[in-house]
C-alpha cells in the first residue's frame, strides 16, 4: 500500500486543483487542507475529494474566484451566501471574520449558504482553539441535497450524515469533538467503495431495510441507507441530524433536505465561537478546563485499557504517526488520485519506502 509523506501530498494536492482549474489561492487553501484531514486519519474528508470536486468544477456546480457576499451583519453574527465557490475557501472567509467578532464582544454567531463542501469540521474548531483561544461549534447539512439517512425504522433516506464539532482550547492540544450523526460518514463508505472493501456492521441498510456490508448499496437505485448514530437508541442520532439540518439550512436562508434536490451537493454552513474572558473569565475557564481534562483521564482502567482517550486524542496520535511514517493510501483510493494526475499531466509523487 502506498505510502506519502504529508508534504509531498500537500504538493500533490495543490498541482491537482490547479490544473484542474482553481485558482492559485483556491488551491493552496483547499490542497493543503485535504491533505491535513488524511494526516488526522479522516481519509473520508482528504485528498480522495479532488477528482470530485474538480468534476464539479467541471460542470459548473462549484464556481471559482468568486466573493463571499454578506447577506446580513451585525456586531455579533454574520449572514452570508458562498456563491457555490470553493468551501474550504468560502468558510475560512467566514471563520476570519467571526474571530473578530468574537473577539470584541465575546460571542459570534455565522451561516453561510450556497456553499460546496467545507471540509473536515474539526479543522475549523483547531484554528479557533489553537489559534485564537477561542471555544467553538461548527455544523452543517447537504444544502437539501444528498440525502444519505433514514429515520429510526424508515427505508429511504431522509437526512444528511449532517456532521456536529465543537472545540475548546487547553493548555496543551484542544478537545476537538468531532462526529457525523449518522453511524458512519458517507465519504468513508465511498472510500471503502472504491477500494472494493466492505464496510462494518452495523453501517448501512439496503434498499428493503436489511443490514448489509456493501458499501455499492449506498448508491444503488433505489438506494440503500446509513442507519442514525445510536444503534438501539438511533432517535438521539436522527433527532440531533434533524436539528442540525434546522440549524444549518433554515437559520442560514439555504435549504433543508427535501424530496427533490434544487441544487448542487453542498453545505449550509453554521459557525458559533465564544471567547471564554468575556463570560466567567480566561483564567478560570483554563483551570477548570484543566481540572477537568486531568480528572477524566485519571480514571482506573479495565484490563487491556492503557489509556482514556479524550476527543481529539487519536487525531493528534494520527498526526504523529503519520507525521513520522507517511500517510497510507488503499491502492484504489491512489490509483484513482493517479489517472487524475495523468490526464492532467501533474507529476506523481514519491512513495515512502
Amino acid at each position: 500500500m502506498p505510502k506519502i509523506s504529508f508534504d509531498s501530498l500537500s504538493t500533490f494536492a495543490i498541482s491537482l486543483l490547479s490544473a484542474g482549474g482553481a485558482t492559485k489561492e483556491e488551491s493552496s487553501v483547499v490542497g493543503p487542507s485535504l491533505a491535513t484531514a488524511n494526516l488526522r486519519g479522516y481519509s473520508s474528508h482528504g485528498v480522495m475529494r479532488i477528482p470530485f470536486y474538480l468534476e464539479m468544477l467541471k460542470q459548473g456546480d462549484i464556481k471559482s474566484d468568486v466573493s463571499l457576499d454578506t447577506i446580513s451583519n451585525t456586531a455579533s453574527s454574520l449572514a452570508t451566501d458562498g456563491n457555490w465557490g470553493f468551501g474550504r475557501l468560502q468558510a475560512g472567509r467566514l471563520l476570519q471574520q467571526l474571530v473578530v467578532k468574537a473577539k470584541q464582544h465575546g460571542v459570534a454567531i455565522g451561516t453561510i449558504r450556497n456553499c460546496s463542501h467545507i471540509g473536515r469540521l474539526g479543522e475549523y474548531c483547531e484554528i479557533a482553539a489553537n489559534e485564537h483561544g477561542l471555544v467553538s461549534m461548527a455544523m452543517v447539512n447537504t444544502h437539501g441535497a444528498a440525502r444519505r439517512v433514514a429515520p429510526p425504522g424508515g427505508i429511504r433516506p431522509r437526512l444528511g450524515t449532517n456532521p456536529l464539532a465543537m472545540g475548546v482550547p487547553t493548555e496543551g492540544a484542544p478537545v476537538i469533538l468531532d462526529f457525523s450523526t449518522s453511524a458512519t460518514a458517507e465519504g468513508k463508505v465511498r472510500v471503502k467503495n472504491i477500494a472494493g472493501e466492505e464496510v462494518p456492521e452495523g453501517w448501512l441498510i439496503d434498499k428493503d431495510g436489511n443490514p448489509t456490508t456493501d458499501p455499492a448499496t449506498l448508491y444503488g437505485d433505489p438506494p440503500g441507507t446509513i442507519l442514525p448514530m445510536g444503534g438501539f437508541q438511533a432517535y438521539k442520532g436522527f433527532g440531533l441530524a434533524l436539528m442540525i439540518d434546522i440549524f444549518t439550512g433554515a437559520l442560514s436562508g439555504g435549504l433543508c433536505a427535501r424530496e427533490t434536490p434544487i441544487t448542487p451537493k453542498g453545505n449550509c454552513v453554521f459557525f458559533m465561537l465564544i471567547d471564554p474572558t468575556h463570560l466567567g473569565g480566561g483564567d478560570l475557564f483554563a483551570r477548570e478546563v484543566a481540572q477537568l481534562v486531568d480528572f477524566v483521564r485519571s480514571c482506573p482502567t479495565k484490563t487491556g485499557v492503557d489509556e482514556i482517550l479524550l476527543p481529539g486524542d487519536p487525531e493528534t496520535s494520527n498526526t504523529q504517526m503519520m507525521l513520522a511514517n507517511g500517510i497510507l493510501f488503499d491502492q484504489g483510493n491512489w490509483d484513482k488520485l493517479l489517472e487524475l494526475a495523468a490526464d492532467l499531466n501533474v507529476e506523481r509523487p514519491a512513495e515512502l519506502q
